[in-house]
């Protein structure tokens, strides 16, 4: 599979800067990606790795965050999108979308190396897939799902536009692909945002 560049799409067609030495290219993922990106999104949110960061889930859940097969179903899905940033030759970032018609669609898997978290590389992400979800999905409005017991990250998420919408929704218990919990307490929230 080739892969895209976002200067050769109708998304962003800049580079952006985040630290001030590193620059970011923002592109989609590919089935040659799938390792490093296994390997990114479980130093992010699980284990003692995760821990240099903020956004981790280690303090509630053990286990894995993804698998290799979820995310080559994800790639291998007409209606899905991974999107990466790289930086320094290196996968630094990603986020996926999915479209959920008529017209919306749905912001998940929003992960940040440790090392580059608090620095604003997630917001760009997050910009990056609000303009995929328009512009390929032809979304009005775009959701994600946080679980209830991080405060802090749904807070994150409403400085830059997010409501929650009032519903909740179960977390998947027993089902070892999303995770071990350390809590039969954890639930999602929903959270959307007008992107029309």
């Amino acid at each position: 599979m080739s892969v895209h560049w976002f200067e050769s799409s109708p998304f962003h067609h800049h580079l952006r800067t985040l630290p001030p030495e590193m620059s970011f290219r923002f592109r989609l993922a590919n089935r040659d990606d799938i390792p490093t990106l296994h390997a990114l999104v479980e130093s992010a949110y699980r284990g003692d790795a995760a821990r240099a960061g903020w956004t981790h889930e280690a303090d509630l859940l053990d286990g894995q965050r993804t698998d290799l097969q979820a995310l080559s179903e994800m790639l291998a899905d007409a209606d899905q999108r991974i999107v990466i940033a790289m930086g320094d030759d290196r996968m630094a970032g990603c986020v996926s979308v999915q479209r959920k018609p008529p017209a919306s669609a749905y912001l998940g898997m929003l992960t940040v190396r440790p090392d580059l978290q608090a620095q604003g590389l997630g917001r760009q992400l997050m910009a990056e897939a609000e303009a995929l979800a328009r512009t390929a999905f032809e979304a009005a409005i775009i959701e994600m799902t946080v679980i209830r017991q991080r405060p802090e990250l749904i807070a994150y998420y409403e400085r830059r536009g997010y409501a929650r919408t009032g519903e909740a929704r179960p977390f998947p218990h027993g089902d070892v692909r999303f995770g071990v919990p350390r809590t039969r307490e954890l639930e999602f929230v929903v959270l959307a945002k007008s992107i029309g």
